[in-house]
């Protein structure tokens, strides 16, 4: 999730004030939001040349011909008749993609369409905060949401939010882009709940991966300084044992580059919310919590909890989850260690937000969970991660993996801005707002978006030549998401039943283990324990669909006895270090190979 935008979330929300909000912010009656044809009346030639200009002048390029991208135009144009006038509340969270959206592609749609269109850029957490509070309140606030996909679970289970696919065949049908080409999306997994549906279209997308200085690994003198010391090939590491030897070698051995200090890891410590979605965001599943299975593992998922048909079982070991089993104690282990032992000495008391621009200040060797949501601010002229040429001294590749992962399991997490709509708002305002909704994820847009906030959504723009010609400033980033390896890296999935309550646990019990208050297993055992007792009272107050049905405890030999998760604990955590070269893996991915 966004890292300037959650805190809300974590801190609690749903309070008296915010309720108030919703009500004096809820749309017109729909007499008055649709007024009168004749008041309405807009000159179709207006559109047509608006459609005309933004093609040429903003939307281009595009996958799409622009004799293709005008047909879209006019399917937007005529769709939009009957809603000509209505002014339509939309919401997302505060980054680049959704202010472009703001403030370039709410002024192209209500040109084009005639629609006026207040798309609002808040903070992740108050943009949760506005959801839960319509949920509660059966007041409606917005007529569609951006929210993560994370939320897929939370809104599956409710019954709050429009299965998508039955509004596309039912009463949306008649606003529903012929072209929207929904196979093309590739988060399209990301928001289809147990049921098969789609509950949520991503808006955009971007991914944890392994960051490091590619500039520094070709180096002929350090590659055979750590060969020497290590046996084997400085490069791309493949598992966590190869990642704690490279920070190692580059805090310890190397020391300095150019006279200055470096370092062989990158993270952040501070006792703070940020550092809940550091773990949420799937570092445990790198470590190897969880079950095969992609977009999540199935039975268990890499937040430990474990489902049994789609009813949530347990986080604990004792009721077959996996937040407190041995992976996940080891990971959590060594985030502590790494922090302590190979980052600057400031990084223990950063922020998420403080720690994102650590890396381009050219004195880190790699960051094992770095955000590409942080492409375009680290290929900035002038900065010493940067050629002259613009072109970056640095890449980015699969994270490596923990000694419990298995091949086929999931492997990082991926940030997916989905649109949600929820049933509150009146038929003919959510009606209006899908079509812009579909107006920002368009083929005759999208491309166009793709390259302004660097966040993938449709696989057409990935292969196009305009994306091919940007890649390689972009340090991996296009080769990444062209690659099969893509699908390993997923959202928060449908094991979680209530995202918001459930996330806020996280944060508060590691950062017990970070500040020694409690031993790694300690804080492990705290959070199961406290995840079980909220999937315990979601289970007596009861969800719409698949709600938790606790395991009764047993002995945790039991499930360490059965195949799958939750693991017992390995003999050898560190196993020899594997390596792969970068270029290697390069071409790998462009044959099409995951490795």
């Amino acid at each position: 999730m966004n890292f300037l935008a959650r805190y809300a979330l974590y801190f609690g929300i749903g309070t008296v004030a915010t309720t108030a909000t919703a009500v004096s912010l809820v749309g017109c009656s729909k007499k008055e939001a649709a007024p009168s044809l004749a008041a309405t009346a807009t000159d179709t030639s207006a559109l047509e040349k608006a459609a005309e200009k933004w093609v040429d002048q903003e939307f281009t390029p595009s996958t799409l011909t622009r004799a293709q991208q005008l047909e879209e135009m006019k399917w937007f144009r005529e769709a939009a008749k009957p809603f000509r006038g209505m002014a339509i509340n939309v919401v997302s969270e505060t980054i680049d993609t959704h202010v472009y959206e703001s403030k370039t592609m709410a002024k192209a749609f209500e040109e084009i369409t005639g629609i006026k269109i207040k798309h609002d850029i808040i903070q992740e957490g108050d943009v949760i905060e506005k959801l839960q509070t319509e949920m509660q309140s059966g007041r409606s606030i917005y007529d569609m949401y951006v929210n993560d996909s994370d939320l897929i679970g939370t809104h599956s289970r409710y019954g709050f939010a429009i299965p998508l696919s039955d509004f596309m065949t039912g009463e949306g049908k008649d606003v529903t882009l012929p072209t929207l080409d929904i196979d093309d999306f590739i988060g399209k997994s990301f928001g289809t709940a147990p049921d098969g549906k789609l509950y949520q279209l991503p808006d955009q997308q971007f991914a944890n991966l392994y960051w490091f200085r590619y500039d520094w690994f070709s180096r002929p003198d350090l590659k055979q300084r750590f060969k020497a010391k290590y046996g084997y090939e400085l490069g791309v590491p493949v598992n966590w044992s190869a990642y704690e030897d490279i920070a190692d070698f580059f805090t310890n051995d190397v020391k300095t580059i150019d006279g200055v200090k470096v370092y062989g890891h990158m993270d952040y410590g501070k006792k703070d919310p940020s550092l809940g979605w550091r773990f949420t965001d799937a570092w445990l599943s790198m470590a190897g919590v969880g079950d095969k299975g992609l977009p999540n593992g199935k039975p268990v998922d890499e937040w430990g909890i474990r489902v049994e048909g789609c009813n949530p079982a347990g986080s604990s070991v004792a009721r077959g989850g996996e937040a407190n089993g041995p992976a996940a104690v080891y990971a959590l282990t060594k985030y502590i260690e790494w922090l302590k032992k190979y980052a600057p000495p400031e990084a223990a008391g950063m922020t998420f937000s403080e720690a994102g621009p650590v890396p381009g200040q050219g004195q880190v060797a790699q960051q094992i969970f770095w955000y590409t949501a942080f492409t375009a601010p680290l290929t900035k002229a002038g900065l010493p991660v940067v050629n002259p040429d613009g072109t970056p001294k640095w890449r980015m590749a699969p994270s490596p993996h923990g000694p419990y992962w298995d091949e086929g399991t999931k492997l990082g997490y991926q940030d997916a801005g989905s649109w949600t709509m929820l049933k509150n708002a009146p038929l003919e305002r959510r009606k209006a707002a899908w079509l812009y909704a579909q107006f920002t994820v368009a083929k005759s847009t999208s491309l166009k978006k793709f390259l302004t906030g660097l966040t993938p959504i449709r696989d057409s723009d990935l292969k196009s030549d305009a994306v091919t010609k940007i890649a390689p400033k972009l340090g991996g980033l296009v080769e990444f998401y062209r690659s099969p390896a893509r699908v390993a890296w997923t959202p928060t999935g449908t094991n979680v039943p209530d995202y918001p309550k459930l996330a806020q646990l996280w944060w508060q019990n590691v950062s017990l283990a970070v500040t020694g208050e409690k031993t790694p297993q300690a804080a492990m055992d705290g959070l199961a324990d406290q995840m079980d007792d909220v999937l315990g009272r979601l289970e007596r107050t009861g969800m719409k669909n698949c709600s938790p049905k606790l395991n009764e405890k047993k002995d945790p030999k039991y499930w360490f006895d059965q195949p799958g998760a939750p693991k017992g604990k390995v003999a050898n955590e560190k196993p020899k270090g594997e390596t792969v070269p970068y270029d290697q893996l390069l071409q790998a991915w462009k044959e099409g190979r995951v490795k």
